[in-house]
């Protein structure tokens, strides 16, 4: 009898394995569904990492990561082979003075038009001129020449910029494109596009400072996406967040800086001074549906500074924000805390 029993035993334990097993073979996808696949690289100057979590196929990893390659070699600013390096150095086809771009190229400039436009010229895709006269990624800190600067500063102007189709002309000869501070967020966007036509449900992709998810989490929880604490480490958050099927992007002064002669200079730059904001702003963070409009919105509000970025905000439907003034207060948008979660991270 005890023999018996022990049979059973063992028989119905091996059928339950053999269950399991099935069941792992015929839904993978679904077996430790709570462990995403991941894969992080260094692309566009950045770290960049995408986690998905509702499939186990690496070569998804491998193609949304070709496209950061692809939108690198038109929107770099300093690759010799880009469309835009090539715009700026004027060897891209001509057409009756209008020089002819590519589809993607003409979106993301008819993009950043539309926010100098809301800034007022605050946020200015034209900024190349001066731009290209500072750096922050090496170690040499060196300022731009004041003089240089000024005389850079009438060929800096959206207003002469024109977009027809896949023409754009610049009214001034020395006029030149800078899409550094809108370029992730498209290009993040495209990654979205990408995971969804191959059926993703479930994913972070995070382009450095721009993290966009799609979906939940497989079992119906949100993502929980964290707000960098400025000038503490990466991994170190002020706040995180509860984010279902939204972009989160922040914009700050801790990013790319150095000091000099005991003054700070940051990477956002005034269009119209030539040298960085100076507004008691440390960092602006919007939360959208779209990543490109993050990244614009989060330049766009900088520029504006508290009372006035705070007020284009609250006047846009679905988008909220978190600014951080220089005394590390968080400043909330309208309706915050009715369409979004803050974490406690204390």
């Amino acid at each position: 009898m005890e023999q018996t029993k022990k049979r059973i035993l063992t028989f119905c334990v091996a059928c339950i394995f053999f269950l399991i097993l099935i069941f792992v073979l015929i839904h993978p996808d679904q077996a430790d569904s709570t462990e995403p696949i991941s894969k992080t690289a260094f692309k566009l100057n950045t770290v960049v990492t995408l986690k998905i979590y509702d499939s186990k196929d690496e070569t998804l990893l491998d193609d949304a990561l070709a496209i950061c390659d692809k939108y690198e070699n038109i929107f770099s600013r300093t690759k010799e082979s880009s469309e835009l390096y090539k715009l700026n150095h004027k060897t891209l086809p001509q057409n009756d003075g209008a020089f002819t771009v590519s589809s993607d190229f003409a979106d993301l400039v008819s993009k950043g038009l539309y926010y100098s436009r809301l800034s007022g010229g605050g946020f200015d895709i034209t900024i190349e001129p001066i731009s290209s006269m500072w750096d922050f990624v090496s170690d040499e800190k060196i300022v731009p020449d004041d003089a240089a600067l000024k005389n850079a500063l009438p060929l800096v102007n959206y207003e002469n910029v024109t977009l027809e189709g896949d023409q754009i002309r610049f009214a001034k000869d020395g006029m030149g494109l800078d899409f550094g501070a809108i370029a992730k967020g498209y290009i993040t966007d495209q990654i979205k596009e990408f995971l969804i036509s191959k059926g993703v449900k479930s994913a972070i992709i995070d382009l450095g400072g721009n993290t966009l998810c799609i979906g939940k989490k497989p079992d119906g929880s949100p993502f929980h996406i964290g707000i960098q604490k400025p000038f503490a480490e990466r991994s170190e958050t002020i706040a995180a967040l509860e984010i279902n099927d939204k972009s989160v992007v922040s914009s700050g002064i801790y990013e790319r800086y150095f000091e000099k002669d005991g003054n700070f200079y940051h990477h956002i730059l005034n269009p119209k001074t030539g040298y960085p904001y100076d507004n008691s702003l440390i960092s602006v963070t919007i939360i959208s549906d779209k990543s490109v409009d993050g990244d614009g919105l989060s330049t766009t509000c900088f520029a504006l500074g508290l009372e006035k970025g705070m007020e284009l905000i609250n006047s846009l439907p679905d988008v909220q924000a978190v600014f951080i003034t220089d005394d590390y207060q968080l400043h909330y948008s309208d309706h915050f805390n009715d369409e979004l979660t803050v974490i406690d991270v204390n």
